[in-house]
This record gives structure tokens, C-alpha cells and sequence, in this order.
């Protein structure tokens, strides 16, 4: 099939391998390129997870790799290259790492595939997507050998700390590298987001009605508003924020602490509006980390438990519910900032109201599986195992909802924890149970099972070693962002938790290993698949494993919904979307 949006784009193709595989416009080569160029980013992201670990495990010891590459006494950290760590690490996850798989990737990947189209509306818009990329790649990356060893001042980057470069004397260049990188993430996301709102919007085949929309696109399509709507701000703060480091406008800096650091500001400025810019985005993104999460785990739940997804217009409402809640509760980031207590109650009760739509995503996962024909194939599992991590993490997000509990915990250990269940043992299972799951069809082959598995166990059991802990420490008090908390007498005997909890993190690091051997082998020694290896009925499955340019070798009709499995009339247990093609 073609279209008009293609054959345009044919006309400013480049030809040869360069257009074919690098300066494509085909939304899957795009896609594909999103997955690698994330994956790589991720293994960075890792290694400097485990060094902010080694760190809090033996303190200022010799640290491999980050400590003698950038350090030059004898490996042994500083302060200020510790900040740099988790600010990097934070940075890294979730704009290079998180949000490009989810959307970029898969969004590329499936979005098309799944609504019956044969590319995106906008072609060039969506290569354009994944090159501005490559500036920001190359900013943050620089960032890391400028004379401060990288931006220091936290992933949220707070004025005045992120204005003047306390956090890390002689760190300028790297934090303004810093803006400047995520201002090109911020327009990359721009154009995705324009382009999946288009696409699905006016190209889905005939018969794709709204209501007969996979979960996976619904959830895509709320994360291209959220994102539409959200990133202009957080935009326009890092234009403010830059410009204050530039040209001394004083958006965010107060004239006097400015006065008393030699810099002239034209008027007094506000730190707590950089707060409210930052997290104004930065909440709907916590949203956009986690709804195409939510999507395909309940499409890989549909399939495997061979049963229709239970409460579908539920599932669909509470997704919008979520994304609409998730714009007006951004002020919980900031009850310790002194914000008027009645104004407290109010983002207070709004964050609580977000459990009930979260309460009906789960509990309707859960009836989709229960009394299934449950096939334990390991996208299976780790669908399984989001679930059971996004209902702790959700649980304990319930905690810092309460502006009083939340004083106490708010700069500890309990946050991260909260965090990282949500993200970690959310998102990233979420995703390594996409990847088995969409792996035949984006390479015609498929990966290990045994592999998998043995991958996935590792993987669940570690994650909870190394993070669940997080919640005793925070309970104790011990504070998040502290290099060395140990010379406070309260935490002193929580460093063996520390260190057991480091030990397990380095065993999740290697685990990976397991995933990377699997991917990449069966590229070249994966056992070779048919259009339907799953037997499941989103339309994606009717193309060719790998589809070819045009995605369809036949028109598909839609005419029925994406979960009709276990069908008494029906002499098999699914139902696909589409018409098959004539014999």
C-alpha cells in the first residue's frame, strides 16, 4: 500500500544504504533505531547506578571504572563528582532512556502496525524526531568531561543551585550543556507526540473505530497529549533557567543572593517558579513513563491468559482519568517548600483520587488473568511482575500523598524507593516483557524462552534485594543525594543494608548480560516465525514478521474488537482483528 504522506517523503528520500537504514523515514527502521540507541544509553545509565551504589556502600573507596576514568587520586571520588552520579544516572534513565523506548521505540513500532496504517502522517517530521536526538546525545555526553565532571545540581536541576553551580564549583559549562540537551529531548518529543496524535487520529483502516483500539495505542495516544501539552512549559523553563546563567535575567535568582554572588540581575526572581515550571512537566511525565507501560501489559496479559481484557471502556476511561489528574497534582513535589497548607490539602486529595483509577487498571488485570488459560510464556511474566511492582510502588506512593507523612520522608531513602518501583520494576519489566513479546515481529525471529525465563527470575528477585530495603531506610530517616550519611550516628548501622543492597544491584547489572546474549543471538540464531507465533488478534499480527515497506501485503478491514479470545462460537480460541487475506 502506499500513501500520499509517503509519497512525498519518497521524493526527499536519500538513496542507497544511508537512506534505507540511517535517514529513513520508514516509522519501523525509525523505531528500531530508537531501541538500540536506548539500550546502548541504558547500559550507561547502569554503570552509573551501581557507581552512586558502590559509593554508599564503601564509602570513598577506590571506585572501578567512573572513579579512575574521571578522578585522578588513586580512584577515590569527591562530593561533588557524587552529585554528578545520581544526576546523571536520573538524567540518563529517563530522557535518554525511558521515555524514548517507550514512545520512540514502540510508539514507532506499533502505533502504524496496530491501527492498520502503512507508515506515520508525517514521515520526515518522524526521522526528524529521532536526529534531533543526537544533539542531546552529544550535550549530555559532553557534559560528562567538561572541568566539573558534568551537571551536579540533581536531575530536577532547583535554582539557585543549578543557576550559580554551588552544587559543584567549576561545573557551568556542564549544566548549561545540560539544558541545552534536554531543551533538544523537549523538541524530539514535540514532534513524536504531534505526529502519534495525527496518525492515529486520521489514518486507522476501515472499521478501526476509537473503541476497537488496542490498549497498547490508547495509552499511546494520551501520552502524545500529555506530552503536547506538558512539555511547553518544562520548554520554557529551561529558556528561563538558560537565560539566567547567559544573560543574568533573574527569572529564577533572588537580587540579593545574586548581589551577594557579584552577579547583576535586572529584578528580583523566584526560585519556587522553577519548581513549579519543572514539575508542572515532570509529573504528566511520570505518566508518560508509565501509561504505554500500562498499554501493553494489558495486551501480553490478553493474549497469554487467553481471555478478553476485563473492563475494556474502564481500562480506556481510567487511562484518561489518570493523564487528567496526573496536570493538576504536581504540587505534591513540593510540600516542604512552604507552600499555604490549603493549598496543600488540595494537591493532597487530588493525588489520592489518581489511586482509584490505578486501583481499577489493577484489579482488572488481575480478573483478566483469573480463571484463564494462563500460558506462563515470559512476556507473561514479566507483565506479571510490572504488576506486582507497580501495586508496591502505587501502595507506597499512597504514603507521600499525605503532606504530613511526607515531611518526614520526603528527602529520604523512602522516596527513591517509591521511585523505583514504579520505574524499574514498573516500566523497565514493562518494557523487557515487550521487547520478548514484539521481538518476532520487528526481526522474524524469536528470542530464547529459556533464556528468558531464567532472565526474568533473576531479574525480579534482585530488584526487589535492591530496592525494596530503600523502604526500611527511609523509615529510618537515612536522607537521599548524602554521599557519606554514615558520620551521623542515627545511620551508622545502616551500612550493611547498604552494601547487601550494592552486592544484589552488581548481580542485577550482570543478569542484563543474560538479555543482551539473547538479543542479540537471536538475530542471527533465533528460531524463524510466521506472521502469528503468539496466535493473538491485534492487527499488527496479520503483516509479515518483519513486515515489509507498506507494513499490510493486503487491506486490512477491521471488524471486530482487540480481545476476542476463547470465543464459544468460534472453533479457535482468538479472534484477529482484521479480514485474512484470500488464500
Amino acid at each position: 500500500m502506499s500513501s500520499p504522506q509517503n509519497a512525498t517523503a519518497s521524493r526527499w528520500s536519500i538513496p542507497g544504504f544511508l537512506g534505507h537504514y540511517v535517514f529513513s523515514r520508514d516509522h519501523k527502521i525509525i523505531g528500531t533505531q530508537f531501541l538500540f540507541s536506548t539500550l546502548i544509553w541504558g547500559v550507561a545509565g547502569g554503570l552509573l547506578a551501581l557507581a552512586v551504589r558502590w559509593q554508599l556502600a564503601w564509602p570513598w573507596s577506590d571506585m572501578p571504572i567512573f572513579g579512575r576514568l574521571f578522578e585522578a587520586e588513586g580512584g577515590q571520588i569527591s562530593p561533588e563528582f557524587y552529585t554528578m552520579l545520581f544526576t546523571m544516572h536520573a538524567t540518563i534513565m529517563i530522557f535518554f532512556v525511558i521515555i524514548p523506548m517507550l514512545a520512540g521505540a514502540f510508539g514507532n513500532w506499533l502505533i502504524p502496525l496496530m491501527i492498520g496504517a502503512d507508515d506515520m502522517a508525517f514521515p520526515t517530521l518522524n526521522m526528524l524526531s529521532y536526529w534531533i536526538m543526537w544533539p542531546a546525545f552529544i550535550l549530555i555526553g559532553a557534559s560528562f568531561f567538561t572541568a566539573g565532571y558534568g551537571p551536579s545540581s540533581g536531575w530536577t536541576a532547583y535554582p539557585p543551585l543549578s543557576v550559580l553551580d554551588a552544587a559543584a564549583p567549576g561545573s557551568g559549562v556542564a549544566q548549561t550543556l545540560w539544558i541545552l540537551g534536554l531543551t533538544f529531548v523537549g523538541i524530539s518529543s514535540m514532534m513524536g507526540s504531534v505526529n502519534y496524535m495525527t496518525t492515529i487520529i486520521q489514518m486507522r483502516a476501515p472499521g478501526m473505530t476509537m473503541m476497537r483500539l488496542p490498549m497498547t495505542i490508547w495509552s499511546m495516544f494520551i501520552t502524545a497529549i500529555l506530552q503536547a501539552f506538558a512539555l511547553p512549559v518544562l520548554t520554557a523553563g529551561l529558556f528561563m533557567q538558560l537565560s539566567d546563567r547567559v544573560f543574568g535575567t533573574g527569572f529564577f535568582l533572588p537580587e540579593g543572593l545574586a548581589a551577594n554572588n557579584g552577579i547583576q540581575v535586572a529584578g528580583g526572581g523566584q526560585p519556587l517558579l522553577w519548581q513549579h515550571l519543572f514539575w508542572f512537566y515532570s509529573h504528566p511525565a511520570v505518566y508518560i513513563m508509565i501509561l504505554p507501560a500500562m498499554g501493553m501489559v494489558s495486551d501480553i496479559l490478553a493474549c497469554f491468559s487467553r481471555k478478553p481484557l476485563f473492563g475494556y471502556k474502564p481500562m480506556v476511561y481510567s487511562i484518561c482519568a489518570i493523564a487528567g489528574l496526573g496536570f493538576i497534582v504536581w504540587g505534591h513535589h513540593m510540600f516542604i517548600s512552604g507552600m499555604d497548607p490549603i493549598l496543600g490539602v488540595s494537591f493532597m486529595i487530588s493525588t489520592m483520587l489518581i489511586a482509584l483509577p490505578s486501583g481499577v487498571k489493577t484489579f482488572n488485570w488481575l480478573a483478566t488473568l483469573w480463571r484463564g488459560n494462563v500460558q506462563f510464556t515470559t512476556p507473561l511474566l514479566f507483565s506479571v511482575g510490572f504488576l506486582s511492582m507497580f501495586i508496591i510502588g502505587g501502595l507506597s506512593g499512597i504514603f507521600m500523598a499525605a503532606t504530613p507523612v511526607d515531611i518526614y520522608i520526603h528527602d529520604t531513602y523512602f522516596i527513591v524507593a517509591h521511585f523505583h518501583y514504579v520505574l524499574f520494576g514498573g516500566s523497565i519489566l514493562a518494557l523487557l516483557g515487550a521487547i520478548y513479546f514484539w521481538y518476532p515481529k520487528m526481526f522474524g525471529r524469536m528470542m530464547s524462552e529459556r533464556l528468558g525465563k531464567v532472565h526474568f527470575f533473576l531479574t525480579f528477585i534482585l530488584t526487589n534485594m535492591v530496592f525494596y530495603p530503600m523502604h526500611i531506610l527511609g523509615a529510618a530517616g537515612f536522607p537521599r543525594r548524602y554521599a557519606d550519611p554514615y558520620h551521623f550516628q542515627a545511620f551508622a548501622d545502616l551500612l550493611p543494608i547498604n552494601q547487601v543492597m550494592t552486592v544484589s544491584a552488581i548481580l542485577l547489572g550482570f543478569t542484563q548480560i543474560i538479555f543482551a546474549a539473547n538479543f542479540v543471538g537471536s538475530l542471527f540464531f533465533g528460531k524463524k516465525v510466521g506472521r502469528n507465533p503468539w496466535q493473538a488478534n491485534t492487527l499488527e499480527w496479520a503483516a509479515p514478521s518483519p513486515p515489509g515497506h507498506g507494513n499490510f501485503d493486503f487491506q486490512p478491514v477491521v471488524c471486530r474488537g482487540p480481545y476476542e479470545y476463547s470465543c464459544p462460537d468460534a472453533d479457535v480460541d482468538f479472534l484477529p482483528q482484521a479480514e485474512t487475506p484470500p488464500a
